[in-house]
């Protein structure tokens, strides 16, 4: 049902067009990769790091009490309600909206995009975290509660160990998924890499693009395997304890 409804939006220009032809074409120009712009590609892929990493560690710090907040078996009605209103209407705005308002504020920099992303990821990263918090056995925290234990130190000691891997987890997909949005944020002003595929873009320079597009793909593989390995890592110390428990 769902299929046949948007099936019309396939329909074409209604022109006779060589499509494939037309595709070859385009991307014969981006071979061979003009490696003389390494250097310069190099230093706005490290700023684009840079914006990256700043925005999900201030988004994973906001979102943290926003979270536990907006979860069901954690908080009460008065407060999963709004929160989670917050964390849908964040969602709303995608990133290139975000590093908009945030340049208009800001300025075209990279503070913009630091900016633009923290709120962008906050809305995510709130909802992964009060999923997460809504998914562990909260006996635990309730039995220290019982015992005299200040919500803090149940929270410490009951909820969290259960919940980390889970966060850290969505912490780094948050990461990954922030390079390469901080590659597109560039296009409105926002600082890193993309500044330098919209000039590149602008002037036709494809095979310059290309090199830009490269250093992208072979930094977020090794974010990938090493946010694999520190998932692995996690999982193995989180049986350890419930082993020892």
């Amino acid at each position: 049902m769902g299929a046949a409804f948007s099936a019309p939006v396939l329909r074409g220009s209604g022109r006779d067009l060589d499509t494939l032809g037309n595709l070859a074409r385009f991307l014969g120009r981006f071979f061979p990769p003009d490696l003389s712009v390494l250097p310069r590609t190099l230093a706005g892929l490290a700023e684009t790091l840079q914006i990256a990493l700043l925005a999900t560690l201030f988004a994973a710090a906001l979102s943290l009490p926003l979270a536990l907040a907006g979860a069901r078996t954690v908080s009460p009605p008065i407060l999963t309600v709004p929160a989670r209103l917050a964390l849908n209407a964040v969602r709303t705005l995608p990133s290139l909206i975000w590093a908009l308002l945030a340049v208009a504020v800001v300025g075209a920099n990279p503070l913009a995009g630091v900016v633009g992303l923290t709120f962008y990821s906050m809305g995510y990263l709130g909802k992964f975290f009060a999923d997460a918090f809504e998914s562990v056995d909260l006996r635990v925290a309730a039995g220290l509660r019982a015992l005299g234990a200040h919500p803090v130190q149940a929270f410490q000691y009951g909820l969290w160990p259960q919940a980390r891997p889970l966060v850290w987890s969505q912490v780094l997909w948050m990461l990954e998924y922030n390079v390469r949005s901080a590659a597109i944020v560039g296009y409105v002003g926002a600082g890193g890499i993309g500044v330098q595929l919209y000039q590149y873009q602008e002037y036709y320079q494809w095979d310059r693009f290309a090199t830009v597009l490269l250093l992208i793909l072979v930094l977020v593989t090794a974010l990938d395997l090493a946010g694999e390995q520190l998932r692995a890592r996690l999982t193995r110390r989180t049986v350890s304890a419930a082993l020892a428990a």
